[in-house]
């Protein structure tokens, strides 16, 4: 499951109007809030409260802390209360898939280890090929079997990364670019980073045989992967 999906999963807990309810006041509270608070709030009973409320943690929408309420202590103060605020997760999903945060992260270490003489395309090239072996070696060691055709293998890391890859013949072309919004703006740059990213990628993930190379049609991104 990506990233997204699993963002999406945990926001669509929000989509029942109780468990929304709940959330929502808890989010308008300075304190954490009780289970108690919560119910007497919203009018349902502190059973029905409790589910929801444990659901969003589950979620990672809100989390837990236990204190007690009286500010009593000692032997005879009761046990703590179970207590809810909001977790602090910080959600954005985007379809098709996005990887700005990488992209920024790329950047932003090729401004700071240009090397004299060395070019802007050529910093970031070089960034984002170390960046894609990473990347590709985590998921080699994540993946279940390696012993799938080198196409394959390829195909099934770039979909996890967002790509959207589609197989045609020998080849796999790739119908989002999670890079889109910068393309935009700055075409050489970023189609350069992307293609180092993806060689880099192929490296890390040990598919022998395979590039990265310019695919120019419309409504796909720049790069594509093929026998070497």
């Amino acid at each position: 499951m990506t990233a997204d999906a699993r963002q999406i999963q945990t926001i669509s807990l929000l989509d029942e109007p109780l468990r929304r309810r709940l959330y929502e006041y808890v989010r308008d509270r300075r304190d954490a809030v009780g289970r108690d608070e919560a119910a007497g709030a919203c009018g349902i009973s502190r059973s029905l409260a409790a589910f929801h409320l444990d659901r969003l943690v589950e979620g990672g929408l809100l989390s837990v802390e236990y204190r007690r309420l009286t500010g009593r202590t000692g032997r005879g103060a009761g046990r703590p209360a179970k207590l809810y605020r909001p977790s602090g997760r910080r959600f954005r999903v985007t379809l098709p898939e996005t990887r700005y945060a990488l992209a920024g992260r790329v950047l932003a270490d090729a401004v700071e280890e240009r090397r004299t003489e060395e070019s802007a395309q050529d910093a970031v090239s070089r960034v984002a090929s170390r960046a894609g072996q990473d990347l590709g070696g985590q998921l080699r060691r994540e993946a279940r079997s390696t012993r799938a055709a080198p196409l394959t293998v390829a195909k099934r890391a770039l979909q996890h990364l967002g790509f959207e890859p589609m197989r045609i013949g020998g080849r796999v072309v790739l119908r989002n670019c999670p890079f889109h919004d910068l393309v935009q703006a700055h075409p050489t740059l970023v189609c350069a980073m992307n293609r180092a990213l993806l060689l880099g990628i192929l490296e890390g993930l040990g598919t022998e045989g395979l590039t990265a190379g310019p695919w120019n049609e419309p409504g796909y991104c720049c790069v594509e992967v093929r026998p070497a």
